[in-house]
């Protein structure tokens, strides 16, 4: 955690600067607060709103000032994720996902596992493609991607040529 820097000041009407403390923060740094459901294995974009009018508060009858930042966050699912499996697992396979004639995303197995994050909600023809030329590609029509959410595939099952 990084702590709020030093610099921080306001400029009255009168054109006087006023040096703002910040408590709290200025030891322990910023903290903050995601009011939302947080979904695993999910990219998520994080936006900060700083609140300026209600972070700067009179202290007292003093003159003084302190910076007491108010931050709202909103987190925002970028896309969804396809996790499934391919046997055997002693297989690297390339994992592609299509949509029409574009490959949106791909990934290689590991251990037989696959993970694609991050992509559009649709429905998507997932493409294995053996690196092994004694196994056949195989595909997986229309899975469906669902903004926020995980989708998980029946296991594919390599058949030899």
């Amino acid at each position: 955690m990084t702590p709020l820097g030093d610099n921080n000041y306001l400029v009255t009407n009168e054109g006087e600067r006023i040096d703002l403390t910040t408590p709290s923060a200025q030891q322990s740094g910023l903290k903050l607060n995601i009011h939302q459901a947080v979904v695993g294995g999910i990219i998520n974009k994080l936006t900060l709103d700083f609140d300026v009018a209600k972070s700067i508060v009179k202290a007292g009858n003093s003159g003084k000032y302190i910076l007491k930042p108010v931050i709202r966050t909103v987190l925002e699912a970028v896309g969804g994720n396809i996790r499934g499996g391919v046997l055997p697992d002693s297989v690297q396979t390339a994992v592609l996902a299509i949509q029409g004639p574009d490959t949106i995303a791909s990934t290689y197995s590991l251990g037989g596992g696959y993970l694609i994050r991050g992509i559009p909600a649709g429905a998507y023809d997932l493409h294995f493609l053996p690196t092994d030329t004694n196994f056949l590609p195989a595909v997986k029509n229309a899975v469906p991607v669902t903004l926020g959410q995980v989708t998980t595939v029946d296991t594919v099952r390599l058949q030899l040529r």
